[in-house]
């Protein structure tokens, strides 16, 4: 119980947070005559049951977390925010099933946008405004995971990072609480930004609230089934702006703010970023206008929006990109493992990795030819650890096993290679669509078997927790302490 107690008091005050943001919908419903806002009511009072029930046994004890138990906090709250986020799912008057509810539910909370609800257009409002709060706080969620509980755990990419961090801490915002609320600000007035941007193109009101929200997020829900396929080039091109931004580490805005120097923006694993996805567009456009017959400017909108889509973990789609070849099929599963930098919103494996993967290898045939020289890895500017070497190639053993387990598993499940595969990978990266008929941009997952549906949901929690996080909890040696 010495274990537990902590952990459930924070899961508690987690309860009541989801509890708050539930009357949310429930006061829009009751404000625009949605029938839902008694499911939104009735599921914030759940919620807040629930959160006075674990916090119980922890009132009046004061607690400091140990390692063990930031582990096991860091998994159950994804988990339980996730059950809280299907609760209306449930008891809507458009009710889904369980698994079909906590499925979509955890693809919001994780930001991966995969979904099996279909006719979205003729959905109750609330219930799309609530499938965006969930991507929108799942965001700001993934944000401060990455830079305040991983790197204490040893895991995920901001251990990279973690000197320029606490430089930046130490001068400009010596406290967590004002680091967190410095996130928060950025956060919102990004959100609000693209909003005002979107609402300026031609969305209505509600579609660019809600699209903000998952475009900021690297979220990709929508509010059609069309996803972005029907809005306008100038629309596209917003969307494609933002989704970099929140690719981007978060930690750069903020010391941005609190140093006013651009210099902050040189950052290597942001530029690094930026050129593999302007590489990538051109590479794809040039493909398409020498293989297709369409207009230039439309292949270059549709080859950027949806490389950044899929590179950012976004997921939104502008069109069937699996109906352009084999070349663009191929070249996008490629781009759905890479991701966005360390400390954004974005999933995948993270630049970051890549870059530090080169630098390893290049640091190889330097040995190879020069066995007795003396190098080091460097990385904006400084020496990179051996731990933090390591830590990245065991991350990446790691996730291809996990991968190729996944669609194991799937596969038992009934499905077919492309889907079971495409699926996994989609799942552990936070994408979203994967390949073919059934899951691909122009499908979703409703056809998915229910058991499918529970692995590809463990998948994305693992995925949006580096798995280490959670994979750590399955080892006899944590429970012996």
């Amino acid at each position: 119980m010495k274990l537990f107690r902590p952990v459930l008091y924070v899961c508690g005050m987690l309860a009541f947070i989801m509890a708050g943001l539930l009357l949310a919908p429930a006061v829009f419903a009751l404000l625009t005559d949605d029938e839902e806002y008694s499911t939104f009511f009735l599921s914030s009072g759940l919620a807040a049951l629930a959160g006075l029930l674990l916090m119980l046994p922890g009132l009046g004890h004061r607690f400091t977390l140990t390692a063990r138990q930031l582990y096991l906090l860091t998994s159950l709250s994804w988990l339980s925010l996730s059950f809280y986020g299907a609760l209306p799912l449930m008891l809507s008057h458009h009710p889904l099933s369980l698994t079909d509810a906590v499925f979509e539910a955890v693809s919001g909370i994780t930001t991966t946008g995969s979904t099996v609800m279909s006719e979205l257009a003729a959905l109750p409002h609330s219930i799309l405004l609530w499938r965006s709060i969930l991507q929108w706080v799942g965001g700001l969620g993934v944000i401060g995971m990455a830079v305040s509980i991983l790197p204490f755990l040893q895991v995920g990419g901001m251990r990279l990072f973690q000197t320029e961090s606490s430089d930046w801490s130490e001068k400009s915002l010596p406290r967590f609480h004002e680091m967190a609320r410095a996130l928060l600000l950025v956060y919102l007035g990004i959100t609000l930004a693209c909003a005002l941007s979107y609402l300026a193109a031609g969305m209505t009101l509600f579609d660019a609230i809600n699209h903000a929200m998952t475009t900021v997020s690297t979220g990709g829900y929508a509010t059609d089934d069309s996803s972005m396929g029907r809005f306008s080039d100038t629309i596209l091109w917003i969307a494609v702006l933002f989704m970099l931004i929140g690719g981007m580490p978060f930690m750069l805005y903020i010391r941005f703010l609190s140093q006013r120097n651009l210099n902050v923006f040189r950052d290597q694993q942001a530029r690094g970023f930026l050129l593999v996805v302007l590489g990538l567009i051109s590479l794809l456009t040039l493909q398409q206008l020498l293989t297709t017959e369409r207009e230039p400017f439309e292949v270059l909108t549709h080859a950027a929006f949806n490389i950044v889509s899929v590179i950012t973990t976004t997921g939104y789609a502008s069109s069937d990109y699996t109906l352009w070849g084999y070349f663009s099929i191929i070249f996008f599963f490629i781009v759905t493992f890479i991701g966005g930098c360390s400390g954004s919103t974005s999933g995948g494996m993270k630049i970051f990795r890549f870059q530090l993967s080169w630098l390893f290898l290049r640091d190889q045939m330097n040995k190879l030819v020069h066995p007795r020289g003396v190098f080091s890895i460097r990385y904006n500017g400084k020496a990179v650890s051996d731990d933090i070497m390591v830590s990245a190639v065991a991350f990446s053993f790691l996730f291809f096993l996990v991968l190729a387990l996944t669609t194991l598993a799937l596969a038992a499940t009934g499905l077919d290679f492309v889907t079971a595969l495409s699926g996994a990978a989609t799942a552990l990266t936070n994408v979203g669509p994967g390949l073919g008929d059934m899951i691909g941009p122009a499908g979703n997952f409703a056809g998915v078997p229910d058991s499918g549906k529970w692995i590809l949901g463990f998948a994305m929690i693992l995925g949006r927790l580096e798995l280490l996080t959670v994979m750590v909890l399955l080892t006899p040696v944590f429970w012996r302490g």
